[in-house]
């Protein structure tokens, strides 16, 4: 097995996309301190790039990734799905919504080198009663798709994590009808973990079981 044989005094390096208010959590339920991480932000159109690049330690995954080279662990934590919208939307001011009053709208296609069989779990290609999603719209950053969201009536079917980083005129309102999301910490198989990691990892599981 090769080894990455870093410095075990350092921070470990926690990929995250988007809010880093769902690892905070994660790190806290799992009786860390912030300070024992240093976040670092991988995009959705290559989430695992800087992961093989040896720029992270472990990253935010959620569903079941299945990357020959990843391993994943246990679920950590779960993540309510919610409907991404401009605050002009017609579906802005509702307390919650269903997925089928999402397939109305346009939504985003899988962007990149993101893996299609996971964002089959983010964006259904269609609903519970059958209706298709109307995937269309191309996801990049969450700055472009603020952008697409802001300028009309596209939607985008995510997570409610998300909502911690939106900016004011752009709203989280929650899918009631679709799961919430597992949450799992990955990191490559062929590197010797870092033990700071390691031992985050397993408090992590073992927070999540109790």
């Amino acid at each position: 097995m090769l080894t990455a044989a870093p410095d075990a005094t350092r921070p470990v390096r926690l990929g995250v996309h988007g809010s880093s208010h769902l690892a905070s959590r994660v790190i806290t339920a799992a009786g860390h301190s912030s300070h024992e991480v240093e976040f670092v932000p991988y995009e959705v159109a290559e989430p695992f790039r800087p992961l093989r690049a040896r720029a992270l330690d472990v990253m935010i995954v959620k569903y079941a990734v299945q990357e020959p080279d990843i391993v994943v662990s246990r679920p950590v934590a779960f993540d309510g799905r919610a409907l991404i919208v401009g605050k002009e939307h017609p579906l802005a001011d509702r307390d919650t919504v269903s997925i089928e009053e999402a397939a109305r709208y346009d939504c985003f296609r899988c962007p990149g080198d993101f893996p299609p069989y996971v964002w089959d779990r983010v964006v259904p290609p269609h609903t519970p009663s059958g209706t298709p999603l109307r995937r269309i719209h191309r996801m990049t950053t969450v700055k472009a798709m603020v952008g697409v969201l802001a300028a009309g009536q596209a939607v985008h079917v995510s997570f409610q994590s998300l909502g911690a980083m939106l900016p004011p005129h752009i709203r989280a309102v929650p899918i009631h009808d679709l799961p919430p999301a597992p949450v799992s910490l990955a990191w490559l198989r062929d590197v010797d973990l870092l033990p700071r990691a390691a031992i985050l990892v397993a408090d992590a599981e073992r927070s999540a079981e109790q």
